[in-house]
């Protein structure tokens, strides 16, 4: 029954975010005249409005006390927020993914979208979340809240695409029981958070960095080194071509940790159109917020059309232009870096052919530059079936050699031997998609989870035949770097 009724001829911008309540209110409010024949209806209104920057979004959804959600990708100049909670989809188990298209397909059967700017984009219902590295609950008290992975509709989404600003106000109405009203009356949500904007500023979060001191880690460097020799052991004798062995370390800093400066330090290196897009991300549930900085894309889609890339093989930057020419040519010559490049080429060649009408694959990797790091990535973009859609490509992809390792089912079980680590959301795909099902996930990978003044972080390698224990613990240490530098000043 999905609908959408008409948009306005002329979309009119309002004056302010509080001015658009009105029109949310009088479009919501229209969804109950409508007398469908199922009982509960997705209704969702949406107006445009001036643009407001995502994080004073995001610092104004935080202080509702809301679980809430921010997706930003700095140097497209597209983002999401989101606040409180219409509708849940649950990831959780072997098919979680499957089961959340089935379950995508069926709320969108009866979804009501209203309001002038109905049907643009970045507009209508959105979900929003992400999954676990395992299809397994975390158990870790680190992961408190984030035990199962979670895609929501926001009770309210600021989109931002294209340089056009849409405020969603989503409700789920009982059309059995719900009336003008109760409807009104759930627009609460939007009164406190709209109010709260002018009260919250992110500009007002910058100052001095806290100390940081770090508290210890798993596995400390001695169990690493055996874990890597291991793992480097069975890739010689055949049994994996690549696993990649995470760790985490733990911090405490002087005074509770800013969550929104953080973000606002994540995205500044991020938004230069010189390095890699990198996509900044926030959950919050209760008092712990995961966060971090991707560059890794797990897969894009625009209709039948999407894209990934394969990123692996890792060096670091110098601010002399010639030292980090050389370092990029090293990588590119890099025997190892390359061995375990051409494995994640492998895997999405081999995954995504079935998926795909067509396939177009880079023959040779290129440099990626981001702004401590280089990588060795390689552009895969294709033609999607006319079943298959993006949860699909999600499904399929994730782990990626890049986090996980290959053979995955045999990656896999040497993790479970070996690695001993509650990943959680780490390294788990997190990101968006819309009714018409376009959408991206990234790899959350450079992030850690934030509590008071205390946050746990966590980092991955990718092990073949010939790694070094302490190279790989260098490296880990190098793609640490951006992460820390935004939580505070390390302290020796």
């Amino acid at each position: 029954m999905t609908s959408t009724m008409p948009a306005a001829t002329v979309e009119p911008v309002a004056q302010t975010p509080m001015g658009a309540r009105a029109t949310l209110e009088d479009a919501l409010l229209a969804v109950v005249q409508i007398s469908p024949v199922v009982r509960q209806v997705l209704a969702s209104a949406s107006v445009r409005i001036p643009s407001i920057e995502p994080l004073v979004c995001f610092a104004g959804a935080k202080a509702t006390g809301q679980d809430a959600a921010y997706w930003v990708q700095p140097a497209t100049g597209r983002s999401f927020v989101g606040v409180g909670t219409a509708a849940s989809i649950d990831l959780a188990g072997p098919d979680r993914f499957p089961a959340a298209a089935s379950a995508w397909a069926g709320l969108l059967a009866t979804t009501v979208s209203v309001g002038p700017a109905a049907g643009r984009p970045g507009a209508g219902p959105v979900l929003l979340g992400g999954a676990g590295f395992s299809d397994e609950a975390s158990t870790d008290p680190c992961w408190a809240g984030f035990e199962h992975g979670r895609l929501d509709v926001p009770a309210i989404l600021i989109t931002t695409t294209a340089g056009e600003t849409i405020l969603t106000a989503n409700v789920l109405v009982d059309m059995t029981t719900d009336g003008p009203t109760t409807v009104g009356s759930r627009l609460e949500l939007i009164d406190r958070v709209l109010g709260g904007w002018s009260t919250h500023s992110a500009a007002g979060h910058d100052g001095p960095l806290p100390p940081l001191r770090e508290l210890g880690g798993r596995p400390d460097r001695g169990d690493w080194s055996s874990s890597v020799a291991r793992s480097s052991g069975a890739v010689g004798r055949g049994r994996i071509d690549k696993v990649v062995l995470a760790r985490r370390v733990d911090m405490q800093a002087s005074m509770p940790i800013d969550t929104i400066a953080v973000l606002r330090r994540l995205g500044a290196p991020a938004a230069d159109a010189a390095t890699a897009p990198v996509t900044v991300f926030a959950f919050t549930r209760g008092s712990r917020t995961f966060l971090g900085a991707s560059p890794e894309r797990l897969v894009e889609a625009r209709g039948d059309a999407f894209r990934t890339i394969a990123l692996a093989g890792t060096t670091g930057r110098d601010a002399d232009p010639f030292t980090d020419a050389r370092l990029a040519e090293a990588l590119l010559t890099s025997e190892k870096d390359r061995e375990e490049h051409v494995v994640v080429v492998e895997m999405l060649r081999e995954t995504l052919a079935p998926l795909a009408t067509t396939l177009d694959i880079d023959r040779v990797p290129h440099i990626v530059r981001l702004p401590t790091l280089q990588h060795l990535a390689s552009d895969v973009s294709g033609v999607l079936r006319d079943d298959r859609g993006i949860l699909d490509l999600v499904d399929r992809l994730h782990p990626t050699p890049a986090v996980g390792g290959w053979p995955r089912d045999a990656a896999l079980e040497l993790l479970d031997e070996q690695e001993h680590l509650d990943r959680g959301w780490y390294a788990g795909p997190v990101g968006w998609l819309d009714a018409r099902g376009d959408g991206e996930f990234v790899v959350a990978i450079r992030s850690g989870v934030i509590e008071g003044d205390q946050a746990s972080l966590f980092v991955g390698c990718g092990i073949v035949g010939d790694s070094e224990p302490d190279r790989e613990w260098d490296e880990s240490g190098m793609k640490l770097q951006s992460l820390v530098s935004a939580l505070g000043r390390l302290e020796p």
